[in-house]
Parts: C-alpha cells; structure tokens; sequence
C-alpha cells in the first residue's frame, strides 16, 4: 500500500531551531511526503527560512491563537492518509518516517502508532531518553509516556474523533491522546528511536510548570471526573519547589509537598482516598519527628 503521509510545523519565532527540524523532514527516505509549515507571524529570521525551501514545503505565515490552533489549522489543508506534527524545534531521525509508513501499510487495523525518543539539548545532544512504556490506557491516566513527535495517526483518526482541543496551551497532545484512546482508537507501540524533543530555556513546559499541571489535572478532571493521585502529587511537587529549595529545607518542602497533595485533592476531586491520606499523613509525621530530633 502507498502511505502519503503529511508532516505539520506548527511555528513561532523559532528561527534559531526551524531549519533543522526542515531539514530532518525533508531528509527523510520517502517519496510521498507532503510537508506543511504553520507559522504564527513570526518577526525573526523565520519566514527567509521558510522561504529558502518553499519549493518543498507548504508555508503559511498568519496570526494564530496558539499551537494547538496552528496545527488544526494545518490538520485542514493535510491530504496524507498518515499525519503527524513536529515542533519547529524538534527533530525527526533518519529513516522514522520510512518505518512509520511501513507500518501503517503492514497494519490497516492500527489507528495510532508511537515510537521511542530523545530530549534533546540546543546543540542537538541527547540529554536524556523519553521516558516510554508499551500501551495501556489506564497507565497513561496516570503517567504520559508518549512523546509528541514520536505519535503518527491516520488521518481517518481526526474525521472521527476531531481535532486538537485550541483551549489547552500545553496538554494539547496528552489530551488528544487519552481523547482518541477512551474513544476506542487502536494504538501500537514501536520499539524504534524516531525523534528528538527539545528542551531549551524558552521551552513553554519548561517555564510555566505550574500552570502545565494545573491544565493537566483541570483535563483529566474534565475528561475521567477525578485525577490520579500520581498527578496531583507531581503538581504538588511543583508548589512546594516554588516556595522551598528541596536540598537546603528538606522538612520544609516534605512538608509543603504533603500539605499541597492534600490540598489538591479536594480542589480537583472534592476528596482524598485513603491510600493518599496514609501517604500525606506519613510524610507529615516524619518531618516533625526528624525536626525535634533535629533540636
């Protein structure tokens, strides 16, 4: 079978990255490739990258409200039988692509397929391994092991189950994922290295982290009526870092973290279960008794 397969950018001031991840693209060992830039109005060196290679891309320069609405905006004009979008700082490897329309020829009954990736640094060097897991639905409530530009889905996938939510700033793809997955999507995972996923100063997870978890618990909220307890202790973890440094006040911050997960619990789930109070209530007592022994 000939897979098309349509890659989309969703782009905005991203100069310094955009023609790294254009070329990863364009480099890719596959004939029927159709590659669409989204780019937001950019006012750096964008738009003279994107022109560079016009004659091998589609590039729109528009005002947006945001990626989520960039790539709707390119899941529209898309033709592939497989779509996919990578970041204008992210990077694809040799020959993921190739794999990618491999598979879905091989597998006609698979809706969504993963893979494994890097984050990568500024210069292109793997800082660490995504952390990936083999498929479950239930896991991924609790934990997203599914790195962005390592997912591909058919494009039979957003005639069924829609677009990207444009109101989430940066759970956009997590929630698409449990969208597609609670509404009986099939999902495959495939043991191959396909991308890198930068992190860099400007990255927006990385500089609004209270607000990133807080938009994952109002989804998941939304979506399963409660949040897992993984999730309300990972925003926990946050707060307590805004207010105390975990290595100078330890006590501090076990403290903090406890008081927060508490906390969180009634503000998303209007109760705490047993087994999270246990936990709390554990910490709590430890720190005390580590404070007296202390003086």
């Amino acid at each position: 079978m000939d897979i098309k397969l349509s890659v989309i950018t969703p782009s905005y001031n991203q100069g310094q990255f955009i023609e790294r991840t254009i070329l990863s693209v364009l480099s890719q060992n596959i004939p029927n490739l159709e590659y669409i830039v989204m780019d937001g109005g950019s006012t750096d060196n964008t738009l003279d990258i994107l022109k560079k290679y016009e004659s091998q891309i589609r590039w729109f320069s528009e005002r947006d409200n945001g990626q989520a609405d960039a790539v709707n905006k390119g899941l529209k004009l898309a033709s592939g039988d497989v779509i996919c979008w990578l970041n204008s700082d992210d990077i694809y490897y040799p020959n993921a692509l190739e794999t990618i329309s491999h598979y879905f020829g091989a597998c006609p009954e698979v809706d969504v397929v993963y893979g494994h990736a890097n984050h990568i640094d500024s210069n292109d060097q793997v800082m660490e391994t995504y952390y990936t897991e083999t498929w479950n639905i239930e896991r991924l409530k609790e934990v997203c092991y599914l790195c962005q530009p390592a997912v591909f889905f058919r494009r039979n996938v957003v005639d069924r189950f829609g677009a990207l939510n444009d109101k989430l700033q940066y759970c956009m793809d997590y929630e698409y994922w449990l969208r597609l997955a609670n509404r009986g999507a099939h999902f495959s995972h495939i043991s191959q290295l396909l991308s890198g996923s930068r992190l860099h100063a400007d990255t927006k997870t990385l500089g609004s982290k209270e607000k990133v978890h807080k938009e994952i618990n109002d989804m998941l909220k939304m979506h399963f009526k409660s949040v897992p307890d993984r999730w309300l202790m990972n925003y926990s973890h946050v707060i307590a870092r805004s207010k105390y440094n975990e290595a100078t006040f330890p006590l501090h911050f076990r403290r903090a973290v406890a008081i927060e997960t508490i906390k969180a619990a009634f503000r998303w789930n209007k109760w705490i279960n047993k087994s999270l109070l246990k936990l709390t209530l554990t910490w709590l007592a430890s720190s005390f008794q580590e404070s007296i022994a202390w003086k």
